[in-house]
């Protein structure tokens, strides 16, 4: 007879923080020090097997300070970057698969959903138009906060699974809740299939946390109301730290275990971020490349 001790199961944690620098963070630890090992289909014959777990972050304010970390691989630039790239579509012209360029942007999926067959032919059918599903979701709260149904997706079912990098995140789901005094706050929950936690997780989690400010400014220009920003939860089935990068991450581990994560973080008008952010601002608006040439 099976015991429970005879079951293989991929950890499930759960995270509370208030901010995103210390969610990264308490991320990391938890994945590390509770993941399961396990291979992945990008290891080299010599990686050791990634940590991995199923695991949900809830952030009490996505927009709390410090809300940056100064030792996420990557810096000011690339998060700006990568910020337009979700919520502007400033990379959407990289969209070619048919000549063997990107499948998507989650800027492109979610705010022009466009299923198609095969997107590798350019003369797939389209069967439907392309459908603005931030709009719908604005729309959709605008007219009553409390639906369940304010909700945009990425997966294409007709044409990812057969791609090399299909969509991590799947869906965005939000909701309008009011406070005592009736103030109106808009929850948004995202879910991931498969996460890079020490690579992607705070990039992809800012520039989240950003598009879910534009909805919120975009239910309060429509009800006349102000709408805050609240919690955001992030869930992934798969949040895993790749055996390549054990020898990066153990350095910064060692960090996180012996001070608090506010030796790391920046506040948002920190002039070193300001000034970096305000440069890369700059550099994009005369070419949305020039961060991917940048970087060769």
């Amino acid at each position: 007879m099976s015991t429970a001790a005879s079951v293989a199961n991929v950890p499930a944690i759960s995270i509370t923080a208030d901010c995103l620098p210390q969610a990264w963070e308490k991320a990391v630890l938890a994945v590390w020090d509770n993941g399961l090992d396990v291979r992945t289909e990008y290891d080299k014959p010599e990686d050791p097997p990634s940590k991995d777990a199923t695991v949900m972050i809830a952030v009490v304010d996505p927009f709390a300070e410090p809300r940056i970390h100064k030792n996420f691989p990557g810096g000011p630039e690339e998060l700006e970057s990568y910020r337009q790239e979700v919520v502007n579509g400033i990379h959407d012209h990289w969209i070619d698969p048919a000549a063997g360029k990107w499948t998507y942007t989650y800027h492109e999926r979610l705010f022009a959903y466009c299923p198609v067959e095969d997107m590798r032919s350019a003369d797939s059918p389209r069967p439907f138009a392309s459908v603005d599903q931030i709009r719908y979701i604005i729309d959709c709260l605008s007219q009553a906060g409390h639906s369940r149904r304010a909700q945009a997706i990425t997966w294409m079912p007709t044409a990812d699974p057969p791609t090399d990098d299909p969509p991590c995140l799947q869906r965005i789901w939000c909701r309008l809740v009011a406070n005592e005094a009736g103030e109106l706050s808009l929850n948004m929950n995202t879910h991931w299939r498969s996460r890079d936690l020490y690579k992607a997780w705070f990039m992809n989690v800012y520039a989240l946390t950003d598009l879910q400010k534009i909805i919120a400014e975009g239910i309060s220009k429509n009800i006349g109301e102000p709408v805050r920003v609240g919690r955001y939860v992030d869930i992934s089935d798969s949040l895993h730290i790749y055996g390549s990068y054990f020898a990066e991450v153990e350095l910064e581990i060692e960090k996180m275990r012996r001070s608090s994560f506010t030796e790391r973080a920046w506040e948002s008008t920190h002039p070193a971020f300001e000034i970096m952010t305000a440069e890369a601002k700059e550099k994009l608006a005369q070419d949305p490349d020039w961060y991917a040439k940048a970087k060769g």
